[in-house]
């Protein structure tokens, strides 16, 4: 939690506004290439709620990933709201900078529920709601399968770090926009698992 604190107050003084643009201008002198600049674009609407809300759902319907599915609704209905409100605290503006790359089949997606800034709703920045969806996913999805695929669950971490990288890339957030948001993500998802014991998936069943 202290951590997260940290990158608020940092995100409020606006005092790594300037070296995290360069950082941004740097990535994009990659861009331009169609093949990674559409990867990352799919990459990065992966992370949209619409998206998250029916494989969620459909684990919910299946008996034996009920509780999953359950936790999973909640941190996204929880992370939307949380980073929504935060946005309007933190006031931390997008990026705004031209992208350069490729043309893509549609308009990037910005966070989908930063609706509670009035006048605001979609140039909020801080924190990401993207990251915090693909953390809250990952950490749920190792813990799942951590006891039976011990050292290969861990993998699932690279989706939220390449997420979070996917967000600078096509110029929706700043860095510690996503770093932030990563963290929230985390932070939840701990929180919600633990209230709702998702640790007794691993217990056996009553027949």
């Amino acid at each position: 939690m202290s951590i997260f604190l940290i990158c608020t107050l940092i995100a409020v003084s606006q005092s790594t506004l300037e070296s995290e643009r360069q950082f941004m201008t740097s990535v994009q002198k990659s861009a331009g290439n169609p093949s990674i600049d559409y990867a990352i674009w799919l990459l990065t609407e992966s992370g949209n709620v619409f998206v998250m809300l029916p494989f969620s759902i459909l684990l919910l319907i299946i008996r034996k990933t009920r509780r999953i599915g359950m936790i999973l609704l909640i941190l996204l209905v929880l992370s939307s709201i949380l980073t929504g409100y935060i946005k309007c605290g933190v006031d931390r503006d997008r990026p705004f900078l031209d992208w350069i790359g490729s043309e893509l089949p549609f308009e990037v997606e910005p966070d989908s529920f930063s609706l509670f800034c009035e006048g605001r709703s979609w140039t909020a920045g801080f924190p990401s709601g993207h990251a915090a969806r693909s953390a809250m996913f990952a950490f749920v999805m190792v813990y799942v399968l951590s006891e039976k695929f011990p050292r290969g669950a861990h993998l699932i971490w690279i989706y939220p770090i390449l997420m979070s990288f996917s967000r600078i890339y096509v110029l929706q957030h700043y860095p510690l926009d996503v770093i932030g948001g990563f963290i929230l993500g985390i932070l939840l998802a701990g929180y919600v698992s633990k209230r709702l014991k998702l640790d007794e998936i691993f217990l056996p069943r009553k027949i």
